[in-house]
């Protein structure tokens, strides 16, 4: 493939702006902080978003009975730990209200392990004074003008019914409207949008949704929904397992959203937030672990940005509880990095698109297979090629040199020969919990290989070339070569070998 510079083409990379995570409160241990720092430090989120907010191990609402009488409080102190965490580590919430915290909750339905109740609350006036007490809190903590930059999303997925009691629409739009007035009484500049759903009648519920918004004169900021690929599972013992689903299929259901927001006037054009995306959306798919995975995601990242705003992968490690605690090393979670500080093969997918982004946004080729992005002013090329089948292909770019006669370039590569710490785990004989042996040998496995070639120009050009192997990533990085060597350092005798 000739690439011709002047030549653009549409790639909306948003990869950093948010990333998911199992409840709040998991964000007061040890693991999780230490997972966190890892994706921070070489991927770089600006949000984080996640269930559990109202939920009893954050203790935000207490009612109690002392001496005969009843009373209540808020209680921010571990809201202010998670908070101070986050933004240690460059990270700011994408906040989610729910669930209903148990004393204020009309009903005893709850979800997952840790028992996240999700049912409407018995005094609406008492969640609509949580709302604006917790965000009041946490301007009053944090600086107000930083804090109402940070997105507010009412509930999540209440088109289902184990999220949100008998999936009630009408209660819900309730709780929608009730939630939307607290947070704009807190502040005005605070931007808070849902419906938050997925699967099931998505369509429907938006369209549903913006039509309740116009007949109550409420203006949502923001629509979210969720967006996973993957058909029914099938369980066996502690593991699901599912097959991928055609991803054109998957972006034109997005594009219904799309259309139904752009369907109505006064909200044409409303950003779409997919604040939960992934292959599987089970906590326990193996997939989650693998290169398929890895692969599948560079092709769902280049295409995401086409028709929303955000999109937040679920989740960014695997301390997490949804189905209990995890038994073993690698048990098919969600998350970009496993117990230990282990790096998955998605991890670099994101860590890859990342530095796409950091080079700017001017595309200069992106097909079904890869995407390559280029620094106008300093003639920097950077790209991604990904093959989503089992079999090798094979990739050639031809670049225009510039002045240059010689250009490094740097590839680094993730497939399932070089970049496997499942494989490897595998092979230890599958140890539920690693020793520090066993650990350090799995993650001398996490890393990309890395590969240097200098690509001499002829008539002006230079071709790169990529074997990618099945379920294989590789990024390359391109720049103008400096040849500086020491005096009478000669490479070529060096490598010839000193033996007579």
């Amino acid at each position: 493939m000739k690439i011709d510079r002047k030549k653009t083409y549409r790639f909306n990379n948003k990869v950093d702006y948010c990333v998911g995570t199992g409840r709040m409160g998991l964000a007061l241990t040890k693991e999780y902080y230490d997972q966190l720092r890892i994706v921070q430090e070489e991927i770089g989120f600006k949000h984080i978003r996640g269930h559990g907010l109202f939920h009893e191990d954050m203790g935000i609402y207490e009612e109690r009975k002392l001496f005969g009488k009843k009373s209540f409080c808020y209680n921010f102190t571990y809201l202010d730990r998670v908070i101070d965490s986050y933004l240690e580590l460059g990270i700011e919430p994408f906040l989610e209200l729910g669930f209903m915290p148990k004393a204020l909750a009309s009903g005893d339905q709850t979800i997952f392990y840790w028992k996240g109740n999700t049912t409407p609350p018995k005094s609406y006036e008492k969640w609509a004074k949580l709302i604006e007490a917790t965000l009041t809190h946490l301007c009053d903590r944090y600086g107000r003008d930083r804090v109402v930059t940070w997105p507010v999303e009412v509930w999540n997925e209440p088109n289902l019914p184990g999220f949100w009691k008998g999936a009630d629409m009408e209660e819900y739009f309730k709780l929608y409207k009730v939630s939307h007035e607290a947070v704009k009484r807190a502040d005005a500049r605070f931007k808070v949008g849902g419906p938050a759903v997925c699967g099931i009648k998505d369509e429907f519920w938006i369209r549903s949704f913006l039509e309740f918004c116009r007949k109550e004169k409420l203006k949502p900021d923001f629509v979210t929904r969720h967006h996973y690929t993957t058909e029914e599972p099938e369980w066996k013992g502690h593991f699901t397992y599912q097959f991928l689903s055609d991803p054109d299929s998957g972006f034109a259901n997005l594009q219904t959203s799309r259309d139904a927001i752009d369907s109505f006037k006064e909200f044409k054009g409303l950003p779409i937030h997919i604040t939960e995306f992934n292959t599987s959306y089970m906590p326990t798919n193996p997939i989650h672990d693998t290169n398929e995975n890895a692969a599948y995601m560079a092709h769902q990242l280049s295409h995401l940005g086409d028709m929303n705003e955000s999109y937040s992968y679920w989740t960014f490690g695997d301390v997490f509880e949804e189905h209990g605690i995890p038994h073993t090393q690698f048990y098919g979670g969600f998350g970009l990095v496993a117990a230990g500080g282990v790096r998955k093969p998605t991890f670099w997918t994101f860590a890859f698109f990342k530095r796409l982004e950091e080079l700017g946004d001017r595309c200069i080729y992106k097909d079904e297979e890869s995407v390559i992005v280029e620094d106008e002013k300093t003639g920097e090329i950077r790209g991604i090629v990904w093959n989503r089948g089992k079999k090798p292909i094979k990739k050639s770019f031809t670049f225009p040199a510039g002045e240059s006669k010689a250009l490094v370039v740097v590839r680094q590569t993730v497939d399932p020969k070089t970049t496997n710490p499942l494989k490897v785990w595998h092979d230890l004989g599958e140890p539920a919990a690693p020793s520090a042996e066993q650990l350090e040998i799995i993650k001398a496995s996490d890393r990309p290989f890395v590969k240097t070639d200098v690509l001499h120009a002829r008539n002006g050009e230079v071709t790169l070339t990529a074997n990618v192997l099945g379920y294989g990533v590789e990024y390359f990085n391109i720049k103008p070569r400096t040849f500086t060597p020491d005096k009478g350092y000669n490479y070529s005798r060096v490598v010839a070998g000193f033996a007579r």
